[in-house]
């Protein structure tokens, strides 16, 4: 008798958890649905008047006469062109390797001084200066100049680029330390925190913000540099093909090369505020913009 209720409970409870899911899933459905209509009007958001843009530059351009400002069609055939027979695939390659290394490295130098002279008050007094007198020279004018101390090839490139983005994410770094709630600062001070845990628990989260907004200012920057260092003795890269096709007068080449560096700007953009949204979600869960 026992043995039956049991059966019967359990096949009432598998009948209830058979027939509770489809309203969960027509529920589900709806809300998946809502979320990519939500994703679609965001994206519309975003990029409508870049497509405006486009659209205007299409028709205003299509009957032009000016051979330095050519039709959107014959650029976008150009830069079809090279990237279909792996010009433009190589060059960028090249480029965006640099970009890569030379940001790491930017990010690397400029947290972890960024930390030491944020927390070492008389050390940031008497670097103070310097700092602010080489973030103040044209980071272009330092290129050529770079590559004429170190050489021609791929690491002078790196250099210049890690050179010119340190710089946001070190003034960023030490003013997120400095944004440290004294009170803080003295309850680690009370409970004898070690100064490793005191870096990663309570300076490195308060800092974070700040750091990976210097970051996102160096990106632009940086991509600025990886450009014109590849206008000074180089062979490859998407500077190098805007400069030669510039000077053997390709005006379509030149505006694709032009056009897919801010394309690709772009997207790196975009792919960093995805990043910046996973890391720092507590922080605008909080309210923060």
């Amino acid at each position: 008798m026992t043995e039956t209720a049991l059966r019967a409970a359990s096949s009432a409870s598998s009948a209830g958890s058979t027939s509770k899911p489809a309203s969960t899933r027509n529920s589900g459905g709806q809300r998946e649905r809502s979320r990519g209509m939500n994703g679609f009007l965001n994206v519309l958001q975003r990029t409508w008047l870049i497509l405006v843009v486009f659209a205007v530059w299409w028709f205003a351009s299509a009957s032009s006469t000016n051979i330095f400002i050519p039709a959107l069609e014959d650029i976008l055939a150009s830069l079809q062109r090279d990237l279909g027979n792996g010009v433009i695939a190589s060059g960028a390659s090249y480029s965006l390797t640099n970009l890569g290394v030379g940001l790491l490295l930017a990010v690397v130098a400029g947290i972890v001084g960024g930390l030491i002279l944020g927390e070492t008050k008389w050390l940031r007094e008497i670097v103070d200066p310097v700092i602010h007198f080489f973030r103040s020279v044209p980071q272009a004018a330092l290129v050529p100049l770079i590559i004429g101390a170190f050489g021609i090839g791929q690491g002078p490139k790196i250099y210049t680029i890690a050179f010119a983005c340190m710089w946001p994410v070190l003034l960023n770094t030490i003013d997120g330390v400095l944004s440290v709630e004294p009170t803080i600062r003295k309850f680690s001070k009370v409970y004898r925190i070690p100064p490793g845990l005191h870096f990663r628990r309570v300076v490195l989260p308060a800092a974070l913000p700040q750091i990976v907004a210097g970051i996102r200012v160096a990106l632009p920057i940086g991509i600025t540099v990886m450009v014109v260092s590849e206008l000074f003795a180089a062979n490859k890269g998407l500077g190098y093909y805007i400069l030669n096709s510039s000077a053997t007068f390709q005006v379509p080449e030149t505006w694709a090369g032009a056009l897919l560096v801010g394309v690709i700007g772009y997207i790196l953009s975009v792919l960093f505020i995805v990043v910046e949204r996973r890391i720092l979600g507590w922080y605008f869960k909080s309210g923060a913009k």
